[in-house]
């Protein structure tokens, strides 16, 4: 892949850090990354989740309402809201200043608060299983649940946590806004945290207690902007077969048909490696040309080259 593609990346956890001085610190190595495939004349867009994020900003949404006792509890689609606010804050102005030490000045860089539309009969709303915020003991976990009707699961003896639905995303509501920015030739950081998770009644768009999961909005946000390439970042350069295992394959290069069956073999890790592979089939397989790479951050520039990252392809 050495032509011009349209990529967008889809930022892990790691490029962003826990905590606001780890975020500060984590997008400045970020820019560098994305600037490097922008050197190479790729046209890029943006998405990134949000998980510590988007608990810290619920943790102290609560916080205010023992504080002050009138104050109502902040829905979870407002706290999505606002952690894609807050990161776009850090990561368009890290990818600004990269640019113009480069000496790149005409390209624009903004983020998009974006809203993703999910199916209100999603049956992921009757299994809410994504787990967001901090632990807190089984009092407190009762409390939560009279007080604000959350639901809360216990988790392996480390206490009780906050679980909310994760259904699939079905429509990006600001998609033409972002093409149009993406075709004017803006650098675009949206869907953050899998996008604001809404559902539709009639023209009206209702928050949903929910977070999406990012690479699968990734994935329908580059079939939408025609993309070339969807690039995936996690924390290992390949996608393993039997991963942590004595007999560990890396994979370099993988048809559709062969990945539908490590699927199926169960070799992805639910929640962690499966989501990230499942997008990444879903791009390759929906148009020809169309290629999708999971690697790290630091590899993307070789992985776009074809010197390492794991390869999707038909």
């Amino acid at each position: 892949m050495t032509d011009k593609q349209r990529i967008v990346i889809a930022l892990g956890g790691n490029a962003l850090g826990n905590t606001l001085p780890e975020q500060m610190a984590a997008v400045k190595i970020t820019a560098k990354a994305i600037v490097d495939l922008i050197e190479e004349s790729h046209e890029v867009v943006v998405t990134h989740g949000n998980g510590p994020q988007v608990g810290m900003v619920n943790n102290a949404m609560i916080a205010l309402t023992h504080e002050d006792k009138d104050q109502p509890n902040t829905p979870l689609s407002v706290c999505v809201a606002m952690s894609q606010a807050y990161i776009g804050y850090d990561l368009q102005n890290a990818l600004r200043e990269e640019l113009l030490n480069r000496s790149i000045t005409n390209i624009p860089v903004a983020t998009m608060i974006t809203q993703v539309r999910v199916e209100a009969d999603d049956p992921a709303f009757q299994s809410p299983s994504k787990p967001i915020g901090k632990f807190v003991d089984a009092d407190q976990a009762k409390m939560m649940e009279e007080k604000f009707q959350y639901v809360m699961k216990e988790d392996a003896g480390r206490g009780y946590r906050r679980v909310v639905a994760s259904p699939k995303p079905a429509e990006i509501i600001e998609t033409e806004t972002i093409r149009t920015m993406v075709d004017a030739g803006n650098l675009v950081i949206a869907c953050g945290g899998g996008g604001i998770p809404v559902t539709r009644n009639g023209n009206h768009l209702k928050g949903a207690s929910a977070v999406i999961d990012k690479d699968f909005v990734s994935c329908l946000l580059a079939k939408e902007l025609d993309a070339d390439c969807l690039i995936i970042l996690t924390a290992v350069e390949k996608v393993a077969l039997r991963y942590g295992q004595p007999d560990e394959q890396w994979l370099d290069d993988v048809t559709v048909a062969q990945a539908e069956e490590y699927i199926s073999q169960g070799h992805f890790a639910a929640g962690s490696m499966l989501p990230k592979v499942q997008a990444a089939v879903d791009f390759a397989a929906s148009k020809k040309g169309r290629q999708a790479l999971i690697t790290l951050l630091e590899k993307s520039k070789e992985a776009v080259a074809g010197q390492t990252g794991t390869l999707f392809h038909i």
